[in-house]
């Protein structure tokens, strides 16, 4: 059974609603080519964050947690899931044929974040 998303919205009003879109980044042909094109597609996560785009990214360990398999998790501002996959199209993994991708459409409702800034010794941590 599926819910309508006018429902979801309507159960979850309180809450945040903000709405990102998660692209999921899968290996082709295994760790090679993810580690040839890494240096260009950090570049290109790099540049979508200095344009406000990319709201959190990084690598998706094995199960057991001790290896890297070369999935990783990239979630992204947009306006639609469209825009979405525009973003990730231009992703030099995606564009070189290293990795394929899924995009879904994820809306925040809970959770928190802490920055600490301490000014004395101009450090910071996000818990």
């Amino acid at each position: 059974m599926a819910i309508p998303v006018k429902d979801v919205m309507q159960a979850s009003s309180a809450m945040l609603q903000k709405q990102l879109y998660a692209i999921f980044t899968t290996p082709v042909g295994g760790i090679e080519p993810i580690l040839a094109n890494l240096k260009e597609h950090l570049a290109f996560q790099a540049s979508l964050e200095k344009e406000g785009i990319l709201y959190a990214a990084g690598p998706m360990w094995s199960d057991d947690e001790k290896s890297w398999e070369g999935d990783g998790l990239v979630v992204v501002r947009a306006a639609s899931r469209e825009e979405a996959i525009a973003i990730a199209e231009r992703d030099p993994m995606h564009v070189r044929g290293a990795r394929t991708f899924t995009v879904r459409p994820w809306m925040i409702n809970e959770g928190t974040m802490t920055i600490r800034l301490d000014s004395s010794s101009q450090t910071f941590s996000i818990l």
